[in-house]
């Protein structure tokens, strides 16, 4: 192992491929560690939540190596692994988790007690949670790797589903809870807001839990069509700023049965102009009486490029009198990946969940990440898998 790089954030609007460290079997704080892998990167994707730090939207400093959604092959481990071997590949939960706390055993590994000394929860590569270095590079560390990796048998098949299994580290998993906490089930009416990747993965969710509609609403005329091309009924908000009028067109009724919010903070209005809580109220409008809103979209506690005082503390102005009255449950915070992962990796070995071709992957090299990261933020109908070492073209 030499020659290490990695996707660098510089501050906002600018990320640089550079020269970084090779991993140590180290924490954050310089503890050694041996229950940790060394990954050689195989694919690492540009997730939206990146795309909100590159943004400027977090207090995210200006040197760190992004980077949670990663899938690589073992090339060294620590004397503490026991289940892992020097070449098995492996997806990586962006979740970094202890699996020894209160909250992992409980399989509620998106907000580990122990990995984090600041919050609960940790990420790879990501402001505030706890400091463990990005995915986006062609190796990287990673802790707890017994508890952690999912590893894939066979690794011929594997890199004949590359494409998709990357897509198991963060967004697939954030999709199915999504779906999973809006309660959706055989014959549910669901809508989704958003038609980025999660969006989309939430939607692929939704189809395979037995919806029998899922609506996928956005401004963006590209990814509306995209939504369109890969089966789902895509709502042009566009149109008119009642979304229950819109739903009706296609379903007859302006309630559904659950509603995934895969947009967040930095959700926008008719006007243009950002409203960061106008996707959760529109969730509490339409979902009936009894109804659930599963929200994966990204809420942080600190925007330093809010609209207003409120929303740079996390403050929104939500009409929760609203959801109290319709008796809706609400559902949010970080996706405990591990708690699907293997099942849904099931689902894509067996040709059930092309995920890839949902939400429209396209393999780039390390090197042109800084590219990718500009046509993401410019709405690309996009998911852009890096490919740090070239193993993906190679298998293709």
């Amino acid at each position: 192992m030499s020659g290490n790089k990695g996707v660098v954030y510089m501050g906002p609007g600018k990320v640089e491929v550079q020269s970084i460290a090779d991993p140590k079997f180290e924490a954050p704080d310089g503890r050694k560690i041996e229950h940790g892998v060394i990954l050689k990167v195989i694919t690492t994707n540009i997730c939206g939540s990146d795309q909100h730090m590159v943004r400027g939207r977090t207090t995210a400093p200006a040197g760190l190596v992004l980077g949670h959604e990663i899938t690589g092959e073992v090339v060294e481990k620590g004397a503490d692994v026991e289940m892992l071997d020097i070449g098995d590949i492996v997806s990586v939960p962006f979740n970094v988790a202890c699996g020894r706390c209160r909250t992992c055993k409980s399989q509620d590994t998106g907000v580990c007690l122990t990995v984090n000394g600041s919050r609960a929860g940790g990420a790879y590569g990501y402001v505030d949670m706890g400091g463990w270095i990005g995915g986006q590079a062609r190796y990287v560390m990673v802790p707890y790797a017994d508890f952690n990796l999912l590893k894939i048998g066979d690794r011929d098949r594997a890199m004949e589903r590359i494409r998709d299994i990357t897509m198991l580290s963060d967004i697939l998993p954030t999709g199915f809870h999504g779906a999973m906490m809006a309660g959706v089930g055989v014959g549910s009416i669901v809508y989704v807001a958003g038609a980025g990747p999660v969006g989309l993965a939430a939607a692929a969710s939704a189809r395979i839990l037995g919806a029998a509609v899922v609506m996928i609403g956005d401004f963006n005329k590209d990814r509306l069509q995209h939504a369109s091309n890969v089966g789902f009924e895509a709502v042009d908000l566009s149109q008119s700023d009642r979304l229950g009028d819109l739903i009706a067109q296609i379903t007859g009724s302006n309630e559904v049965d659950a509603a995934i919010d895969a947009v967040g903070f930095e959700a926008r209005g008719h006007t243009g102009g950002e409203q960061p809580a106008i996707v959760l109220n529109q969730m509490m409008e339409i979902t009936r009486a009894a109804g659930s809103i599963g929200i994966p979209g990204l809420y942080v506690t600190e925007d330093p490029g809010a609209v207003d005082d409120a929303a740079k503390q996390g403050s929104l102005s939500l009409r929760f009198g609203l959801g109290w009255a319709k008796a809706q449950s609400f559902h949010t915070g970080q996706t405990p990946v591990l708690k699907y992962n293997r099942q849904l990796l099931q689902a894509i070995l067996h040709g059930r969940l092309p995920i890839a071709d949902i939400v429209n992957a396209k393999v780039i090299s390390l090197e042109d990440a800084p590219k990718g990261y500009e046509t993401f933020d410019h709405g690309a109908a996009q998911k852009f898998v890096l490919d740090p070492h070239g193993m993906v073209a190679n298998a293709a």
